[in-house]
């Protein structure tokens, strides 16, 4: 039994002005290096055997400051959890993307969560399973996140309007048999949940049109 705890990196300035980052690497912004240092100390409640990371800047950032933060060791850098490519919606706000590609039109070069899902979760249970008993820190995106809860809780509908903010942590567990989903915004990281923080879809419009 392996536990992983996937967490949403902190905010960018692109987030903060709702465009599409997908693929394209943004760094971290203030707001984001503070929101990952208070899930950081939040994380430092339990021990850590690993943390890993998409290789983009935000999500390796905001792996080296809760690790950091949390006494864990320094992030390992996995590929298939980056984000879900937007294709040429990528640097768009929310107004230009429906001027360009009107709802109903395909985005060329968008990639499918399908898609996201057949990368990670293979990526996530390999990992999983090569760290028996331990407890593990993904840091990944909203894109990625969602996926995966998609997927491996495709009857619980209610989970599709909950909110995933930057610096949420979402805990999974392979028990040999696959992944399941423990709690989506872990209990430990409740009472840090900032009021004003945004969702996910909210920062991305092209990922609101199928949440």
């Amino acid at each position: 039994m392996t536990d992983l705890y996937l967490v949403r990196h902190g905010e960018t300035d692109w987030n903060a002005a709702r465009r599409v980052q997908g693929s394209t690497d943004i760094p971290l912004n203030d707001t984001g290096r503070a929101q990952a240092a208070r899930t950081g100390r939040l994380l430092a409640r339990r021990s850590w055997h690993a943390v890993v990371a998409s290789p983009l800047s935000r999500a390796w950032e905001t792996a080296t400051i809760i690790a950091e933060a949390a006494g864990a060791p320094s992030p390992e850098r996995l590929d298939a959890i980056v984000e879900r490519a937007y294709g040429e919606a990528e640097g768009l706000d929310y107004l230009t993307l429906d001027e360009r590609f009107p709802a109903g039109i395909a985005v060329p070069g968008r990639e499918s969560r399908e898609q996201v899902v057949a990368r990670a979760l293979p990526a996530l249970t390999a990992l999983a399973a090569g760290r028996p008993r331990q407890r593990i820190i993904v840091v990944t995106h909203g894109g990625v996140i969602r996926a995966l809860v998609n997927t491996v809780e495709p009857d619980v509908r209610e989970l599709r309007g909950i909110p995933i903010t930057n610096g949420s942590v979402h805990s999974f567990r392979f028990d040999g048999g696959g992944v399941r989903l423990l709690e989506f915004d872990d209990p430990l990281e409740l009472e840090s949940i900032d009021p004003g923080a945004e969702d996910f879809v909210e920062q991305n419009p092209v990922a609101a049109r199928d949440a």
